[in-house]
């Protein structure tokens, strides 16, 4: 997992593995210090009447303040003590580190200060917010996202002390840590060929250990797709997700060496498989399909797709049109768009989870969800925006899910795989 674990660099230090590991990591901040483009962010800070921006962390508490600045990235020292960067919306920006730790921030813009003491923290702190009203930090109000609650309420408490109105950076996080450039989108598209292609196998597979009786588990064929995906230069998280029938109906069900159920003939097969091109900035695809080891899938399933289907389609063509008439849409109203169509085929008892998620570096990036249900996402869905579309409904027997991916561009929204239209009939 990425984040809460030493930084690759500090990593190779620990573990004495050389220069290169430090050196790509190295280049990869340079990148994120690249993409810090103050000018743009002082725009927007000034276009919703806030005074700062206030990027803080400690040891890796805030991971988006080091997707902004590339601390903790940055080839050269390590990044263990308090750091506050501060990007005002007119001026220079100015940061403060510790005295042992003084080049934390010498990548980016702006003049630096240093504090060694508790004394010297609360002063530092107190010069470097002069003049700041209203100050946007990594805050949720009531934490209603917790992606964005990322700064300790210790801090915000400190922050309020010294006269400064807290607000949200949601949106100023999607602008500036969550959009992918045309490089990301690319290792995106890579990506996503190669799961569809994993997820052709695994069907392939399964149709032909049924149809020759040949005796198979959720984790045999996880286990295939898993060598499938070291085969395509795949990297992820976990393996991928293996359910059949009852086990369908647990959206996060993973098989284990130990724990897993035979696929037998009139089965239905969830497949959920999610990974990244191994490689610095490249981010996650992520998909789900359904098959049924069968001829024809029940018409208990069949209708329970058509309805997830349906609410899947509501959801992109409602992204699409908005990108299109060059019109405002937040992740709540993509999520309302889908649960308003299970809910009219009588399946809104059955909705376990939201709508969709952000796709970034992890595969659950810190970019805006699809989400009127599990928090009420109202971040803003701007060009460079990826993320899933994946509506469900879950029955103690079995389950439906169906999960495409999707990104925003300046004038249109596009769907980066094909979409399933029907359970696949595996014989």
């Amino acid at each position: 997992m990425k984040y809460g674990l030493p930084s690759p660099w500090e990593q190779a230090i620990l573990d004495g593995m050389g220069r290169e590991g430090a050196a790509v990591e190295a280049r990869a901040a340079d990148a994120a210090a690249e993409k810090l483009n103050i000018a743009a962010v002082q725009a927007a800070l000034k276009a919703e009447g806030v005074d700062a921006w206030l990027l803080y962390d400690f040891h890796g508490l805030n991971p988006i303040a080091g997707e902004v600045t590339g601390v903790g990235r940055h080839g050269g020292h390590l990044a263990t003590r308090r750091w506050y960067y501060l990007i005002p919306a007119a001026g220079q920006p100015r940061g403060l580190v510790h005295a042992i730790e003084r080049d934390t921030l010498a990548h980016v813009p702006g003049a630096t200060e240093r504090y060694a003491s508790r004394t010297e923290l609360e002063r530092g702190l107190r010069r470097l917010l002069d003049g700041i009203r209203r100050v946007a930090m990594e805050y949720s109000p009531g934490c209603a996202i917790p992606y964005i609650a990322r700064v300790d309420a210790g801090t915000i408490e400190l922050v309020r002390q010294l006269g400064a109105e807290v607000v949200s950076s949601g949106d100023l996080i999607q602008r500036f840590a969550t959009v992918w450039d045309a490089a990301a989108i690319e290792t995106h598209q890579r990506a996503s060929e190669k799961l569809y292609r994993v997820k052709d196998r695994a069907f392939e597979a399964i149709g032909r250990r049924i149809g020759a009786r040949t005796p198979t588990t959720e984790y045999e064929i996880q286990q295939l797709m898993a060598g499938w995906f070291r085969e395509e230069g795949l990297v992820s998280d976990s393996d991928p997700i293996v359910s059949v029938a009852a086990n369908a109906g647990n959206p996060h069900y993973l098989p284990t060496a130990t724990a897993y159920r035979a696929i037998d003939a009139e089965d239905l097969v969830l497949l959920d498989l999610w990974g990244k091109l191994d490689g610095p900035g490249a981010v996650f695809a992520d998909i789900t399909w359904m098959g049924y080891t069968g001829r024809r899938a029940p018409e208990r399933y069949t209708e329970a797709f058509a309805a997830v289907a349906g609410a899947r389609d509501a959801a992109v063509r409602l992204v699409r049109q908005a990108a299109r008439e060059g019109r405002e849409l937040r992740g709540w109203e993509v999520d309302r768009a889908a649960a308003a169509v299970l809910r009219e085929a009588g399946y809104g008892d059955r909705i376990l989870h939201r709508t969709g998620h952000s796709l970034g570096e992890s595969v659950h990036g810190n970019g805006v969800n699809m989400d009127d249900y599990e928090t009420h996402d109202d971040r803003r869905l701007f060009p460079g925006t990826g993320f899933t579309i994946e509506p469900g409904v879950y029955f103690d027997d079995f389950g439906v899910r169906s999960e495409i991916n999707m990104i925003v561009h300046a004038h249109d929204a596009v769907v980066t795989g094909p979409l399933q239209t029907e359970i696949l009939a595996l014989l």
